[in-house]
């Protein structure tokens, strides 16, 4: 019975997932190189050089996913410099119809909102005004 190496499928599954912009997940990869050993067949094993190559992309996806959480983490400590720089400044909303002195700032995943002293909530977006 012959199996056929998985290694391209492998890659094109990585390099689809790249292209996507979607999250790759390093414990799939795992996942996918432990399934192809198991269905290789005994009489033809995996040639050794595409199993150290599998195991240096499997370096790299880890390594990616690595980064990936340290860029999450300099994004968030950006942002909560961002918002301590707004508190006691005067904020005035990018179609200037909100305005007023910050004195609460919440952060959500996808975006800083700063609450003035009468609780308006203003978006910091592109065009608003900082005094």
């Amino acid at each position: 019975m012959y199996v056929p190496s998985t290694s391209s499928a492998t890659q094109g599954a990585t390099q689809q997932a790249s292209a996507t912009g979607a999250a790759v997940d390093y414990q799939a990869f795992l996942k996918l190189l432990v399934a192809e050993m198991k269905n290789q067949d005994p009489t033809e094993p995996m040639d050794s050089t595409q199993y150290v190559a599998q195991l240096a992309s499997f370096s790299q996806v880890e390594q990616s996913v690595q980064i990936n959480k340290k860029l999450d983490q300099m994004l968030q400590t950006s942002a909560v410099a961002q918002a301590d720089a707004l508190l006691g400044h005067t904020i005035t909303s990018a179609d200037g119809a909100k305005s007023g002195v910050v004195t609460e700032v919440r952060l959500t995943s996808d975006a800083i909102i700063a609450v003035t002293g009468d609780g308006t909530e203003i978006p910091v977006v592109s065009g608003i005004k900082v005094s």
